[in-house]
């Protein structure tokens, strides 16, 4: 690559780190509660150099001019896929803000004449055990959110379609997305398919059960407000206590050899505040030196789970090589990341780690482990859900206006519990997110074998373990794809058969 060539793109590598360091920031403070709403427009302005045409076509040269599989062609095309991302928030910006600005003010009214604050219905559904009052809270958010989110939501994701074909990287959104991403979608499309092909059987011999004996209902009752409640299983609230939750995982990844803040890189943000989000998020907003690892509780095993979650993502961001290449510090395949944190939440699916550090009695250990299984086996189904609905909804074979009997059809379908046609543009991840988080669990099955192989079945306390994972895992960022760590790490592919026949030993 000529000289002034190199020297332009490292220009855009430190402009672009500006513009995300100030992104980061934004969303930090706005989906914590420390501020009502975001003000993205004023930082895309200031920062219109990072991603205006100049970067672009930079970008697309080193892209187009270098051999496939080489350094500079993985460069060309992260810093591609992020520069097509960033001009797309940049349009979208003022119906982001929007969103932003409405989630943190919106409130649901109640029938007795009361309110409930949108952000927080979730958390209260979850914790709502009388089956009229939750479905009651859900359908009236479900009013609201199709009243004013829901049109809001469906102009985002058109618009981002549009912006992202008019590029003209690829044929069609789905193309653009697997030119870019390197990522089949398509393929993982089929792959899902096949998952709840072959977890039918389990899924009808569990689900009437754990309804039973949870909520006291049967599946041709049960919708997703249900779901919601199920997944919270307060029964083992005794053995996960708020309290211990923070010192206890400090605890674990002490114990492993590692810093459990990164020497202080990370900040917890663990309280409840009003205005913060109910969905956890960890947002780095200097990486590796200042990141924040974001929840708002909903009691009870979901948080410890989620803390875990949010820790994978945070002790990575923190450990990054400081002298990696912008786009392998910022950007890459978001597989890895959430890899990371599925390694860490999957150890509430460990016997000997929740042992250890929870206060589960030995009687309810097996029960516990058992909803566990169920839990997992759910989520799994509903986002293989998602995904097999969100390639419908960037394909465009399907009108906007009938998306909403498909995302009913389809994640009713796949799950047992009935959706509400309101939340068809609500429940979607922008950019295929679903197929990062399903490549996720895919990965992180593979690193856990793997450091049972290196460091025994109880390397989450082994204090070689923790740095041989900030070296080997977290220090590389994500220059790789999933699937080429998941060779260099494991020696094998991504697949779903490693997450089968873990449910199936959980729920045996």
């Amino acid at each position: 690559m000529a000289a002034p060539e190199s020297a332009a793109l490292d220009t855009v590598r430190t402009r672009g780190e500006a513009f995300l360091r100030d992104v980061s920031r934004e969303y930090y403070s706005s989906h914590a509660g420390l501020k009502p709403a975001a003000e993205l427009q004023p930082i895309y302005e200031k920062h219109r150099e990072a991603y205006g045409d100049e970067s672009l076509e930079l970008a697309m040269n080193l892209l187009k001019s270098s051999t496939p599989g080489s350094e500079e062609h993985r460069s060309g095309r992260m810093l591609v896929e992020w520069l097509l991302e960033s001009r797309a928030g940049r349009e979208l910006a003022p119906l982001e803000e929007r969103e932003i600005a409405w989630e943190g003010a919106a409130m649901i009214p109640l029938a007795d004449g009361g309110l409930e604050p949108y952000r927080r219905a979730s958390i209260t559904i979850a914790n709502t055990r009388d089956a009229r009052e939750r479905r009651a809270l859900d359908d009236a958010r479900a009013r609201l959110v199709a009243a004013e989110l829901a049109p809001m939501r469906q102009e985002r994701l058109s618009r981002e379609k549009e912006i992202i074909e008019r590029a003209g990287i690829a044929p069609s959104y789905l193309d653009t997305f697997d030119a870019l991403a390197g990522i089949s979608i398509r393929g993982l499309r089929d792959d899902c398919k096949q998952f709840l092909r072959d977890t039918q059987s389990m899924w009808d011999d569990v689900l009437p059960e754990f309804l039973k004996h949870g909520l006291g209902i049967t599946p041709a009752e049960a919708t997703r407000a249900d779901a919601v409640a199920l997944m919270r299983v307060p029964e083992f609230d005794s053995g996960f206590p708020s309290e211990a939750m923070e010192r206890e995982v400090r605890r674990q990844v002490t114990e492993m050899g590692a810093s459990p803040d990164a020497n202080g890189r990370v900040r917890y943000d663990t309280g409840e505040r009003e205005g913060k989000r109910a969905r956890a998020f960890c947002a780095p907003v200097t990486i590796p030196d200042e990141v924040y690892l974001v929840i708002r509780p909903h009691g009870g095993q979901n948080d410890w789970q989620t803390l875990l979650h949010e820790l994978g993502h945070a002790l990575h961001f923190a450990n990054i090589d400081t002298q990696l290449p912008f786009e392998h510090r910022w950007l890459g395949d978001n597989s890895i990341t959430e890899g990371y944190a599925m390694l860490f939440d999957h150890r509430m699916k460990d016997r000997g780690w929740l042992s250890r550090y929870t206060e589960l009695s030995k009687t309810d250990l097996p029960r516990y482990l058992r909803s566990a299984g169920f839990e997992e086996l759910q989520f799994l189904r509903r986002y293989c859900a998602k995904l097999i609905y969100e390639v419908e909804l960037y394909g465009g074979n399907v009108s906007w206006s009938a998306l909403p009997d498909l995302y009913v059809e389809t994640l009713t379908g796949a799950t047992g519990f009935k959706y509400q046609r309101s939340d068809a543009f609500v429940d979607v991840d922008p950019r295929f997110y679903s197929a990062r988080y399903l490549r996720a669990w895919q990965l992180q099955s593979l690193l856990a074998e793997t450091l049972v192989d290196r460091f025994n079945d109880d390397w989450w306390r082994n204090p070689h373990a923790g740095p041989w994972i900030v070296q080997e895992l977290f220090a590389r960022g994500q220059r790789e794809l999933a699937e080429e760590q998941a060779q260099r790490v494991a020696k094998k592919s991504l697949s779903f058969a490693p997450l089968v026949k873990a449910i199936e030993g959980l729920l045996t």
